[in-house]
This record gives structure tokens, C-alpha cells and sequence, in this order.
């Protein structure tokens, strides 16, 4: 037997490091234990996380929503800054879950690399945990997984998974949106985390100065700025208030997004001049030479959240979600749909 056949291999030799998975686990738990929350009946280190619904339901519905970052972390590597994109994977499934009506109650993240390094994966890790804290629910669990050849050196991937509750009669699916209804627009926070292959490409054919200044900030922050997470003043709005219908602007814009809480015989007509065009989104569609209705399919265009309520209802709304800190538009009504009319204009 040759001596190299003979030499004793360890999981480290083959490019994983279990100490410092370790080291993950124990540099992270000041983090998830301030995101703890009424309902957590384990910590972390468990084989499953333990969650008990509050008995305030009578009848609970589980809402579930899963979600990554996208190629935004191409962007994050890049520029190596990692203390935000945990935000943005938090508020990708805690947004979704909110718009039918659920209390997001708990969360999970999945983190992948080919190496760990600790203190990359803590910065990460602590921006799930702040955007745990945003939106009020606990980080109660998580897999990371160090997979050596899987990914470029440097590089990770990230998934989340949110899980929350409504009551069953409480649940919001758009059914009660009828004509003369208003659409609330609700400021976004820049980009959020849709359309970054697009963005990159365009950062490329525009060479700029990423570290320069652009409206008082550096280009870089502005790119980078995490998801808005708008579950707080929404929540407490439907405490207040019929809320009909609300929808995250995800990928494919507020044309594409809007229509999936319309019923066929509706459609929303938005006033383009309702809002101005953020500058980061003209300086995208400027160096880009992206079309309207390019711009409108694949960015949020500076709106990361619709409500709809009724006409009565919508002077209230707009100044209670003014008070909490939101930025909010009247752009547009819904209104009776005509044959073949698309469900979302843009006038």
C-alpha cells in the first residue's frame, strides 16, 4: 500500500470545516435571540423548530411564502457587502405572505457556500435577524450548508422561508375589490431585489463610478439599499380598516403583479404622473435605454406596494400609514373591465 493511500483523511482535507460551522452557530445566536418572540418553544440547535399558534386564532390559516436574493448577491460580491442582503431575503417572503392578510410569525434561512467564512456569513446572518425584527418574527431556525467545488470562491447562495397566520375570515384574496375602489401606492426603498441582471448589465455598459456620488449618497449604497419591509404599518392598518387587497411589486412591475387580486372583470387604471420616476430608476432607464414599458415590467419604478380600499376609506389610510413612516400615493382606481382590456394600465 503506497503511503499516500495510507495517510488519514479528514472532513477538513475534503474542504469542509466543522469548527467553523460551530463558530456560525455561536457567533449568530445574540442575533436570533433578540428576534424571539411570543410562540418559540425552542432555540436555536434544534433538529426542528417548535412554533405554537397563539390562541388568540379561532381559526387559524397557515400562510407560507419561499424567496432568494437573485443575482442582487452578484452585486453584494462584487462589491463585497454583505450586511444587507439578509434584509432583502426576509422581506421577499415576509411581503408576500403579508398581502393576504398573515402575521408573519416565523422565519427560516438556508445558506450555502463552497467555504465558510465566518464573519461574511455573520454579516449575513445579522441582516436576516434585523429583518426578522422588522417585521416581527422570530429567526427560529436555519441550515448552513459549506459545499467545497459547488460555488466560486467568495460566493453563497441564499433561500428563506416565512411562515404565517391568519384569521380564516380575515383572509384577504381581493373578492371584495369592486369598481370606484381606490389604489394606494406605497414608496419603495430603491430596487428591492427584482431585475439586478438587468441592472448589472447595465452598470456594465455605463462603467460608473460606483463609489461616487449620486444625490447625496454613494452609487453603491443606493444599488445596495435592502428590500422596504412594510409589514408593521400594514398589519396595524388592517386592525383599523377594510383593507380589499394588496400586492408586493415584484418581478414583472406593477403591470404584471396587480392583476393576480383582480377578478376578470376588473382591471386597475394608474395614473403615471401619480409618482414621480425615483432617480436611480431614470438613471437605469437613461444608461440603459430601457423602454416604458420594459421599465414598468421589471422594476418596481419606485412603488414596492399597493393597497386597495374603498373610496371612503382612502384619505383615512393614507394619513394613518403617513404616520407610521410610510410614503404613500393615490395612483390610481379600479375600475369596470372592457373586452380585451389589459388588467393594469399605466395612463
Amino acid at each position: 500500500m503506497s503511503s499516500s493511500s495510507s495517510t488519514s483523511l479528514s472532513y477538513r482535507d475534503a474542504g469542509v470545516d466543522i469548527d467553523a460551522g460551530d463558530a456560525l452557530v455561536e457567533a449568530i445566536k445574540p442575533y436570533a435571540k433578540r428576534t424571539m418572540r411570543e410562540g418559540v418553544l425552542a432555540g436555536l440547535g434544534g433538529f426542528g423548530a417548535m412554533f405554537e399558534i397563539s390562541k388568540k386564532y379561532k381559526e387559524p390559516v397557515l400562510v407560507s411564502g419561499t424567496d432568494g436574493v437573485g443575482t442582487k448577491l452578484k452585486l453584494a460580491f462584487m462589491l463585497d457587502k454583505h450586511d444587507t442582503v439578509g434584509i432583502d431575503l426576509v422581506a421577499m417572503s415576509v411581503n408576500d405572505i403579508l398581502v393576504q392578510g398573515a402575521e408573519p410569525l416565523f422565519f427560516l434561512d438556508y445558506f450555502a457556500c463552497g467555504k465558510l467564512d465566518v464573519a461574511r456569513a455573520t454579516d449575513v446572518i445579522k441582516g436576516i435577524a434585523q429583518g426578522c425584527e422588522q417585521a416581527g418574527c422570530a429567526l427560529i431556525g436555519g441550515e448552513t450548508a459549506e459545499m467545497p467545488s459547488m460555488y466560486p470562491d467568495g460566493e453563497y447562495d441564499l433561500a428563506g422561508f416565512a411562515v404565517g397566520a391568519v384569521e380564516k375570515s380575515k383572509v384577504i384574496d381581493g373578492s371584495k375589490i369592486k369598481p370606484g375602489d381606490v389604489v394606494l401606492g406605497l414608496a419603495s426603498s430603491g430596487i428591492h431585489s427584482n431585475g439586478y441582471s438587468l441592472v448589472r448589465k447595465i452598470i456594465e455598459r455605463a462603467q460608473p463610478d460606483l463609489n461616487g456620488d449620486f444625490h447625496g449618497r454613494k452609487l453603491a449604497d443606493v444599488l445596495m439599499a435592502p428590500t422596504r419591509i412594510y409589514v408593521k404599518p400594514l398589519l396595524a392598518l388592517m386592525t383599523s380598516m377594510e383593507v380589499k387587497g394588496m400586492v408586493h411589486i415584484t418581478g414583472g412591475g406593477l403591470v404584471e403583479n396587480i392583476p393576480r387580486v383582480l377578478q376578470d372583470n376588473l382591471t386597475a387604471v394608474l395614473n403615471k404622473d401619480a409618482w414621480t420616476l425615483p432617480p436611480l430608476f431614470k438613471w437605469l432607464q437613461e444608461h440603459g435605454n430601457v423602454a416604458d414599458a420594459e421599465m414598468h415590467r421589471v422594476f418596481n419604478c419606485g412603488i414596492g406596494m399597493t393597497v386597495i380600499v374603498s373610496q371612503e376609506n382612502a384619505d383615512a389610510a393614507i394619513a394613518q400609514l403617513t404616520a407610521a413612516g410610510e410614503t404613500v400615493m393615490r395612483i390610481g382606481e379600479i375600475r369596470a373591465r372592457e373586452a380585451d382590456q389589459a388588467q393594469t394600465i399605466v395612463i
